[in-house]
């Protein structure tokens, strides 16, 4: 008996890389989406049985996909294939229907071992579900930008990072999808997506740089986040300008920290790092840019905004490629463009 399999992802490189992990054997079709609308579409026409989704996506992220499949009453195995592994996130996905959960990036093991844990897959052949595998409706074979690569790897280093803050604040970090453009400085202030930039924030900046790769990490905080974040970290001091600088680096440092250790694990780069400094207190996002816009020419940016769910805390961390880096990315990043 054939079986229609469904990955829905954003990234079409994570399209592309799951894809690879399907069990030859299988006989099934295999159908791509790109956020939950169009896998809902799929799956109105094409009967499909097992759903691989993602869970940060543009249109219809992951929750809201399972919570409308819920209510359509569709019966489909859905196993939830994400960089988010905070505990919280796995317990929604559950609550909401998901059979199982595999983290970002996931292995042809761990895709095997779920689907036989199910029941949809017998390796033996005994089974119902086997055969071969047929490509529905190829997505999958476009070129991939440098972009496109770093994204997705910044994608599963966010998860890393946040997933590092929430068990340390016992909360649920809201996550949402990294941007990536190459710049020039001027502009940097109108790229950003961070929250109100007239409002007053923080920065931390710190230097990373290994193998040829170099590039600026900068936290900046919002300052209207500042109380709640205290709460969190149990300052019981009053929070002068002193104790302000004491946090921000304690949560830059468990943000930063973790994200580059699962940056540089994909990359197969060891960073070396400068110390945090204090970019700015108390200043606009246009005053960062003007503190640091002699040294800024052309960067590669990646952004992430992390929010806390549930408290008035955003936070933004920004990674400032040198021009000079961006070739040696594009050899590093090639194996995800691997046939």
């Amino acid at each position: 008996m054939s079986v229609n399999v469904l990955i829905c992802d954003d990234s079409n490189i994570a399209r592309k890389q799951f894809s690879k992990l399907i069990p030859e054997e299988w006989k099934s079709s295999l159908f791509f989406a790109a956020n939950g609308m169009e896998a809902l579409d799929v799956i109105s026409s094409k009967n499909i049985s097992v759903l691989f989704l993602d869970l940060n996506m543009p249109v219809m992220d992951g929750y809201q996909t399972l919570t409308k499949l819920q209510k359509l009453g569709v019966e489909i195995s859905v196993i939830v294939v994400s960089a988010d592994i905070q505990p919280q996130a796995l317990a929604r996905v559950m609550s909401l229907g998901a059979v199982d959960f595999l983290k970002k990036p996931a292995t042809q093991n761990a895709v095997l071992e779920t689907l036989t844990k199910h029941g949809l897959y017998n390796k033996s052949g005994s089974g119902s579900l086997t055969g071969g595998l047929a490509v529905a409706n190829d997505t999958v074979s476009e070129p991939f930008s440098l972009n496109e690569c770093l994204q997705e790897v910044s994608n599963i280093a966010m998860g890393k990072a946040a997933s590092v803050l929430a068990n340390m604040l016992n909360v649920f970090i809201k996550l949402p999808i990294p941007t990536v453009n190459m710049l020039e400085v001027s502009e940097l202030q109108m790229a950003l997506t961070y929250g109100d930039k007239s409002k007053q924030c923080s920065a931390i900046s710190q230097g990373f740089v290994g193998a040829g790769v170099a590039f600026e990490a900068l936290f900046i905080f919002s300052d209207s986040s500042f109380p709640d974040m205290a709460k969190l970290l149990h300052y019981d001091q009053e929070l002068d300008r002193n104790a302000e600088v004491e946090l921000l680096m304690d949560v830059s440092s468990v943000l930063i920290g973790p994200f580059m250790m699962e940056m540089g694990k994909q990359l197969n780069i060891d960073f070396s790092h400068g110390h945090p400094v204090l970019l700015g207190q108390h200043v606009s996002i246009n005053d960062l840019i003007q503190i640091k816009k002699t040294q800024w020419k052309r960067t590669l940016a990646v952004e992430i905004v992390y929010e806390v769910e549930n408290y008035q805390i955003s936070c933004d961390l920004m990674l400032l490629f040198t021009e000079d880096s961006v070739g040696v990315l594009e050899n590093l990043l090639s194996y995800l463009a691997e046939e």
